[in-house]
């Protein structure tokens, strides 16, 4: 792409000369020779760079480079001088300046600089591109009173540093309602490191949590950070903590309330500021009824309790939903948009959806996939259960293949089995392999035998 390069000063020789080395460098240049006219070019044709004289007429340079930066904040300015000096380059970046050169002006370093300042101006641009689209990736789809209200009170929370506890069913977006507030957080520059709670080991635990020394134990062959050092001064989040072992939870609670832990195999202590989400599935006040929840811990997660709405209380929210997930599969693929037809809605509004979201969202795409014509119709969904909220139980594999070998029978289970774990775990190699306690390379040999689907990581 072409860049626009606004040189101003009041020496002609200086401008035509700047002007003619960044022509040769493929750049478009405009020029001036006051202030007063860089800033109505500036309101003009907005530059992609202006190299700015500091001793100007009128307004000098220091006023243009105010006065820009006001209304075009990204916009990069370099400064240049023939009176340079410390104090002068300093005010000069303290009021935003990209960078100063001194006069008599090294063209090499020109060079340079400009494209520096160019590429630097590029990684912002998409950087700012990269945060809409995540911010819209896990932004929460629906105007229904329930969601509406969990959008508000996570308006409400986010900017604060309280602690939270997410409940809600499977499938519901949690994980997004705890992405949410982290955006929408004072620490939404800071990172938030997600802890699968129900997928560490017990025995693997303090080094997930707190990370090792080298040499700590063995295969401990290098340093390694844990998660709650990773997010410091950001937010971590505690995803399934109700599916954690009790002696896990009670390594957890001492965390969470002495800030500070020490690495397997280190004696230093290490202090740490993390705001802590949490979620879970489960109804936490009977899992600590039945000793299976620390009433402790409980009480120091539970500072804020977020309830996210399971699909069948806001069904007036699934034609937006279905609207979101096909645009995000059309524009993933490649491929034209598939449009519901009325027909097909009527028959979606009426199902019960009790994998929720995650489930919505897993047909919708299997709709798109199964569908040769762009306008889905009542025909082409497959029939759905009546009783939405009961889940179907998984075959019974002697009974399905008593008349093979026991060979045969023993593959046919094994396939199986991987092909509902991977639907569980939407394809993650990583997330099933943990889950099944078994070796990611060994599980995805079985995957690639059997043909199964995944995504890998």
């Amino acid at each position: 792409m072409q860049r626009t390069i606004l040189i101003v000063d009041d020496e002609e020789s200086i401008c035509k000369s700047l002007g003619n080395i960044l022509l040769d460098e493929g750049y478009d240049i405009l020029a001036a020779n006051s202030g007063e006219e860089a800033l109505k070019l500036l309101d003009e044709e907005l530059p992609s760079l202006v190299l700015l004289d500091i001793w100007l007429p009128g307004i000098d340079g220091m006023e243009v480079l105010k006065t820009a930066k006001n209304l075009y904040p990204k916009l990069p300015l370099v400064m240049m001088s023939g009176h340079g000096t410390i104090e002068t380059a300093v005010k000069a970046t303290k009021l935003g300046a990209f960078d100063f050169i001194e006069k008599p002006l090294s063209l090499e370093k020109i060079i340079l600089t400009v494209r520096h300042a160019l590429e630097m101006s590029r990684l912002e641009e998409e950087n700012l591109l990269l945060r809409q689209k995540i911010n819209q990736d896990y932004e929460l789809t629906g105007t229904s009173p329930p969601i509406m209200e969990l959008k508000e009170m996570i308006s409400i929370v986010a900017p604060t540093n309280a602690w939270i506890l997410i409940m809600g069913e499977n499938g519901t977006g949690k994980e997004l309602v705890a992405r949410a507030i982290h955006r929408q957080s004072k620490r939404a520059d800071k990172p938030m490191i997600e802890v699968n709670c129900a997928a560490i080991p017990e025995e693997l635990i303090e080094s997930e949590l707190f990370g090792h020394e080298k040499g700590a134990f063995t295969g401990a062959t290098e340093k390694k950070r844990g998660k709650f050092d990773l997010a410091h001064e950001g937010t971590i989040f505690l995803d399934e903590v109700a599916d954690m072992s009790l002696k896990a939870q009670a390594k957890i609670l001492r965390i969470l309330q002495e800030k500070k832990f020490e690495r397997v195999g280190g004696n230093k202590v290490i202090q740490v500021d993390v705001r802590v989400l949490a979620a879970t599935n489960k109804d936490l006040e009977k899992e600590m009824e039945e000793g299976r929840f620390r009433q402790d811990l409980f009480y120091r997660l539970n500072v804020i309790p977020l309830m996210v709405p399971p699909l069948r209380s806001r069904k007036e929210d699934i034609p937006l939903l279905m609207e979101r997930f096909l645009a995000d599969f059309a524009l993933k693929e490649g491929e034209p948009k598939k449009i519901l037809g009325e027909d097909a809605l009527a028959i979606l509004m009426e199902h019960s959806w009790p994998g929720n979201v995650r489930e919505l969202k897993n047909f919708i795409e299997r709709l798109a996939i199964m569908t040769p014509s762009i306008v889905i119709s009542a025909h082409d969904i497959p029939p759905l259960p009546k009783e939405g909220h009961k889940v179907e139980p998984f075959r019974d594999p002697v009974q399905d293949y008593v008349s093979g070998s026991f060979r045969e029978a023993k593959m046919d289970f094994e396939k199986s089995y991987l092909a509902k774990k991977l639907r569980e775990f939407e394809g993650n190699i990583s997330k099933t392999a943990e889950s099944i306690g078994l070796e990611r390379s060994n599980l995805h040999k079985k995957i690639k035998a059997y043909g199964l689907e995944s995504k890998g990581e």
